[in-house]
């Protein structure tokens, strides 16, 4: 237990390179690498729940380093309020440091889950949301993926068994020679999920697996089932207008959308709520 909770300080201490924070104290980084004579083992576990946080706030990094944030106080709040509702109910309601939602400064919609529970949705697709079970829908399919890990899954295996190889390397104490390597095969790591979540997007089989969550999760919180495939019909119909954005990375195909109505009909009847709810949305939207 104690080498895997120091192989998250280092981790952490990595980043702080990664986010170009200055004045690491490479003597103590190398006090952190441990002697190990089962380095196969340690090499082959899975990635720890403080390891994810640290690398989705590195991959949060790298999106706003080309998006800014939403400055509007009362949105803000309002889509954590609807976020941390339905991430409550949700396979996994509790991650390593919680979840954070935030708003991204763009009309491209678009949504994207960071490991460990931070997620961003633009202003575009908050727009493109009619009420707020469809805005809880697009969080509660967010939060299926953290939930699934998908974005930590897309790491490259055999990178991340290099990672946890050379921390636990005696030659690990000489940092200048092996801190270089980790945080090389570091920034390896976050790339893989970066390009996963923001350029490729997930398989059709993470996007289902995400969607079933979503509406499992909608039920349990209360919100109308049914929002997402109401949200990804009006997808469809100005999917046409461009590949960008939410069309290039979450692709809602036909066959994902009947997927989603055989659980989850639209004609499912709404909560007694919803025009409350409905009212609270466009009073805060954009």
């Amino acid at each position: 237990m104690r080498r895997r909770s120091l192989c998250g300080i280092f981790l952490a201490a990595a980043l702080s390179l990664v986010w170009g924070c200055a004045g690491m104290d490479y003597a103590s980084i190398a006090t952190i690498a441990v002697k190990t004579t089962a380095k196969a083992a340690e090499a082959s576990r899975p990635i720890s729940d403080s390891e994810e946080y640290y690398i989705g706030r590195a991959v949060a990094a790298r999106v706003l380093g080309t998006n800014r944030l939403v400055q509007d106080p009362q949105l803000i709040a309002y889509v954590n309020e609807v976020g941390e509702t339905v991430a409550r109910k949700s396979p996994r309601p509790n991650t390593y440091k919680g979840y954070h939602f935030a708003v991204l400064d763009t009309d491209v919609p678009n949504a994207f889950a960071c490991p460990g529970g931070i997620i961003f949705v633009t202003k575009g697709l908050v727009l493109m949301c009619g009420n707020e079970d469809e805005l809880a829908a697009v969080l509660a399919h967010e939060v299926g993926h953290v939930a699934n890990k998908d974005g930590i899954n897309s790491i490259s295996k055999a990178r991340w068994t290099q990672v946890l190889t050379t921390l636990g390397t005696e030659t690990a104490k000489q940092y200048a020679g092996a801190g270089g390597q980790i945080i090389s095969l570091f920034e390896g790591s976050i790339d893989d999920v970066f390009k996963t979540i923001v350029v490729n997007g997930y398989s059709r089989s993470a996007e289902e697996a995400a969607d079933a969550e979503a509406v499992a999760t909608l039920r349990k919180a209360g919100y109308d089932p049914g929002a997402l495939s109401a949200l990804l019909t009006k997808m469809m119909a100005k999917q046409g207008a461009g590949s960008s954005g939410i069309f290039k990375t979450h692709p809602p195909t036909s066959e994902r959308l009947a997927k989603l109505k055989s659980i989850a009909p639209a004609t499912e009847t709404p909560s007694k709520l919803e025009a409350v709810r409905t009212k609270r949305f466009k009073s805060v939207k954009i």
